[in-house]
């Protein structure tokens, strides 16, 4: 099927329910529009929550958990007290430091960030069905034709949510609006060869080749992840693949080199992205009170990223500086 090309806009949650039995849902964080650092063109950038890893640099905190979740900044709250009216389950209260959330009773309905006049509660994902989110998704067709984009599924990990994932992929492709899968490619292979039957392009994170540190610095083993790339590129699937340039993790002479290496080995000839730390994400685990493993990182210096450009580029690799 020839792909209709992509977009983009404001970000925005706001989906308008439509009937169309039949549809998978599914939890989405957010729903990024005009982005341009996703994948070719304007492009709409479904977050969609839960991961399997947990990379000590990771921007996005919020999306690790399936389940619905909200967060709380102490700093806008006025005290009004609507929040805790407003939940069902009696799970907030009142004090010193602010309101108090009883995990144990916390439903994650929302209904607190819906209650809240202040922006203090916000909703940090919702339940959506794929052919609500497809709708919304289309209603950017302008821009994608015009500026060759589409539609990117990111996450936290996409294939975490298989069936909706795919349900939304076939929508789109019926559409004919162009479909990127961004992901870590840990999942089961049969789910990987599935969504690649609709996805038009992969962008593939590889971020260690040694098993031992990819494990420490992920929660992870990578052998799946590297299992499922050569089989992609066997597959004859469009992919580039992504490597996130870490201060002390992979930036060093020998994950580069034995990145270059693996890519370069592949089935097939790929582009490679690298995608250079930033410190972006330290407010998101201010506010949901996590502790930050990548908070006492720099971004890698000019110098360092075109080092490891250059060694890349030494294996006939096309390497490219951020997405």
């Amino acid at each position: 099927m020839t792909s209709r090309l992509a977009g983009g806009s404001l970000k925005t949650n706001a989906l308008v329910p439509a009937a169309n039995n039949g549809s998978l849902p599914g939890t989405i964080f957010s729903i990024i529009r005009f982005s341009t650092h996703d994948g070719p063109g304007i492009r709409t950038t479904v977050f969609m929550k839960g991961c399997p890893l947990a990379c000590w640099w990771c921007h996005n905190p919020e999306n690790w958990q399936h389940l619905p979740s909200e967060l709380y900044r102490v700093e806008r709250c006025i005290g009004c007290g609507r929040c805790i009216a407003g939940c069902p389950s009696g799970a907030l209260s009142a004090g010193p430091q602010g309101i108090s959330t009883d995990p144990g009773r916390c439903g994650h309905c929302g209904r607190c960030a819906d209650a809240c006049p202040a922006e203090a509660r916000e909703r940090t994902s919702r339940r959506v069905d794929a052919a609500d989110l497809v709708r919304s998704i289309s209603r950017d067709a302008p821009f994608y034709d015009q500026s060759g984009g589409g539609v990117t599924f990111s996450g936290g990990e996409p294939l975490a949510q298989p069936d909706f994932l795919l349900d939304a992929l076939q929508r789109c492709g019926e559409l004919e609006i162009h479909r990127v899968v961004d992901t870590s490619g840990y999942a089961e292979s049969g789910t990987v060869l599935a969504v690649a039957r609709h996805t038009d392009l992969f962008l593939y994170d590889l971020k260690l080749i040694d098993p031992q540190q990819h494990s420490i610095h992920t929660g992870v083993d990578n052998a799946r992840i590297l299992s499922n790339l050569r089989m992609l590129s066997e597959s004859g699937a469009a992919i580039v693949v992504r490597i996130p340039l870490i201060p002390g993790v992979n930036d060093d002479a020998e994950s580069i080199t034995r990145a270059g290496e693996f890519i370069a080995g592949l089935p097939r000839s790929h582009a490679v992205d690298l995608l250079p730390f930033h410190r972006a994400a330290d407010a998101k685990y201010a506010k949901l009170g996590l502790g930050y493993r990548g908070g006492s990182l720099a971004p890698p210096s000019p110098g360092c990223v075109a080092e490891a450009a250059r060694r890349l580029s030494d294996f006939g690799l096309i390497v490219g500086i951020g997405g």
